[in-house]
């Protein structure tokens, strides 16, 4: 996969790959990641971010997965026990 080109765009590849980052791997709205490049002190409009996501948002998010491990054949059972209306309850949930 090649290399992704930022050249005329008015911000650092840098501040665009965060933004489209945080928008497709914690699944947040587009006032959100405004709100977070914010607080870095970079005034960016969410329209912009919409525009980044639309345009470098499948190859940044295609390179997410392909960094995430794949699933093994391996399970784990978590088990609870708590207390519904008096009663002893266990709850179990199996995780990959």
């Amino acid at each position: 996969m090649g290399l992704i080109s930022f050249k005329g765009h008015r911000f650092p590849a840098e501040v665009i790959r965060n933004a489209v980052r945080l928008y497709f791997r914690f699944s947040l709205s587009l006032s959100d990641v405004e709100e977070l490049v914010a607080q870095r002190g970079i005034d960016v409009t969410y329209e912009t971010i919409r525009c980044w996501t639309i345009k470098f948002g499948p190859l940044i998010a295609r390179r997410l997965k392909k960094r995430r491990r794949p699933p093994t054949g391996r399970w784990h059972l978590d088990e609870m026990v708590c207390r519904i209306g008096g009663r002893r309850m266990y709850l179990w949930r199996s995780i990959c």
